[in-house]
């Protein structure tokens, strides 16, 4: 587990402001870029992606995990995210499910309200912890 104090956090937001000067956001308006660190050391980013039809839109997060999967994969530590002004954006329930599915136990978010951890974000979460769980249990009867 990564502690927040571990983390370059302004390293971490200028990353995410550097993505998310290349947003394509044309629609909103709202431009938003997103970074993590990999539990290799590496750092991911992402940007929002709009489109005409709003239901296809990426966000940032989706970006960054696309960025993580194709660049070797791994599990996601730290994570921060930012609007078009470089402020703090705490990411949405979707995104804190897409984010839960490629964390490592423990990851820490930068948020509005402070460091948090992605349990505490996404409380009781479903995801591929839960299921090695259940397989290790005998899985379905």
């Amino acid at each position: 587990m990564t502690s927040a104090t571990e983390i370059d956090w302004e390293l971490l937001r200028e990353r995410a402001r550097e993505a998310m000067a290349k947003a394509y956001a044309p629609y909103s308006d709202y431009p938003v870029g997103a970074a993590a660190v990999v539990d290799d050391g590496r750092v991911v980013s992402g940007c929002n992606v709009e489109n005409a039809s709003y239901g296809v839109t990426l966000c940032a997060e989706c970006s960054l995990v696309s960025a993580l999967v194709m660049s070797g994969g791994g599990k996601l530590v730290a994570f921060a995210c930012v609007d078009g002004h470089g402020n703090t954006l705490m990411p949405c329930g979707r995104c804190r499910q897409l984010l839960f599915e490629h964390s490592a136990e423990g990851m820490v978010l930068d948020t509005v309200s402070g460091f948090k951890t992605i349990d505490e974000v996404l409380p009781d979460a479903f995801g591929p912890r839960t299921l090695a769980a259940y397989a290790a249990e005998g899985g379905a009867a």
